[in-house]
């Protein structure tokens, strides 16, 4: 109980509204688009490196030996845990392809491993329905709670991978915050930054990869 309190609380954002206005996690993250040889999209491929603090606190729950290390068998047990609990949540993927929001699959499995203080999540999720290479497409990756911090270090880490991509062209976006709010000053509320998730309006801050084909 005590393991996937951790992660339900944090990975999963289930804590007081109040606590939404600003992260308490911290991501850095890659995003890799990949296209299938039917000229469409099949998969995005993620790595997560999240903070010491927070990968402290994972290794306290989840070392059922008390070794002050995470083995195969307890970093299994937290993607299984990760991969269980953030369907709810889309595993915070953001796509779009001509304005239309696509959802993502349940990922096979969640990959961890524990290096160098940090823990690291490796995975890869597919559309729920066809994304052909046509029109402008959008991916990204946000937490809508904007309990935890998802960032690319560099425009490098949001990648399109395959020769599907060859005639597109592509933009790596990043939002200004007040900008945003002094643009949608109609729509961001008080209501918005004490329950983003009841909003979803979160996503005009995040990162993206911007595709037109």
């Amino acid at each position: 109980m005590k393991r996937s309190t951790l992660l339900t609380a944090g990975l999963l954002s289930l804590a007081p509204a109040t606590a939404f206005a600003h992260p308490h996690i911290f991501v850095e993250a890659r995003l890799e688009v990949v296209a299938a040889p039917d000229g469409s999209i099949q998969e995005l491929r993620n790595v997560w490196r999240f903070d010491e603090v927070f990968s402290s606190s994972v290794v306290m729950d989840f070392d059922k030996n008390t070794d002050l290390k995470l083995e195969p068998n307890e970093l299994a047990e937290v993607g299984k845990t990760v991969r269980d609990s953030l369907a709810d949540y889309d595993y915070y993927m953001n796509m779009t392809i001509n304005g239309k929001n696509i959802t993502v699959q349940k990922p096979d499995i969640i990959h961890v491993d524990y290096k160098d203080g940090q823990l690291l999540m490796f995975f890869a999720v597919k559309p729920v329905e066809k994304m052909p290479l046509k029109g402008k497409l959008t991916f990204g990756v946000y937490d809508p709670t904007l309990y935890t911090s998802i960032d690319f270090p560099t425009d490098n880490e949001l990648a399109m991978v395959g020769d599907g991509f060859k005639a597109c062209k592509h933009a790596v976006v990043r939002p200004d915050a007040d900008e945003v709010i002094s643009e949608n000053k109609q729509s961001l509320t008080d209501a918005f930054f004490n329950d983003p998730t009841g909003t979803n309006m979160s996503k005009l801050f995040a990162t993206r990869l911007e595709i037109t084909c």
